[in-house]
């Protein structure tokens, strides 16, 4: 829960660098969230409840995903080859699912091995 908070405290920082980890916690919750809202929504009917949610939290999702990028090297722009029909998103799952590039780069030090000092 903790990584789904903090991502939610990073709220439109799109600078630095995400580990995996942070990412893909984040995504989880963010989906399990958005199914129980889903479920809630259809039963009191109003299913905006999901897509309210969703847009609440879009924010947070592009940074922590454009933080994500960078933590593998590439551009956070690079996010945008995802609207490319039938394999653009391909291309981002691949990026976002890659291990981060263990030395410092251009948008930070490694948050792995930067957490444990």
């Amino acid at each position: 829960m903790n990584w789904y908070l903090d991502v939610l405290k990073k709220y439109v920082a799109f600078s630095g660098r995400a580990r995996r980890q942070e990412y893909w916690m984040f995504t989880l919750i963010n989906l399990i969230v958005v199914i129980v809202l889903a479920v809630v929504g259809n039963a009191i009917h109003f299913a905006a409840l999901a897509a309210i949610y969703n847009l609440a939290v879009l924010l947070p999702s592009l940074g922590v995903a454009v933080r994500r990028l960078h933590d593998t090297g590439r551009s956070g722009w690079l996010i945008l080859v995802a609207i490319i029909p039938l394999v653009g998103w391909i291309f981002v799952l691949v990026w976002l699912a890659s291990d981060g590039k263990p030395e410092e780069n251009q948008y930070g030090v490694n948050p792995k091995y930067a957490a444990a000092v």
